[in-house]
């Protein structure tokens, strides 16, 4: 039994996934502002194609 290293395993997987999971929630509060920015400036050009940013 104390050769049984299945549940290391399944620990390391554990662990990567939260690893993983982590980088892709900060990556989503981060381009989520970005995505949100754009779509404002092309709303805005949209609306208003003499605005100074288009």
């Amino acid at each position: 039994m104390m050769r049984d290293e299945s549940g290391a395993s399944a620990a390391e997987y554990a662990l990567i996934l939260a690893i993983v999971g982590t980088g892709i929630a900060i990556a989503a509060l981060f381009l989520g502002g970005a995505i949100g920015n754009t779509m404002n400036g092309a709303g805005t050009c949209i609306n208003n194609p003499s605005a100074a940013n288009c």
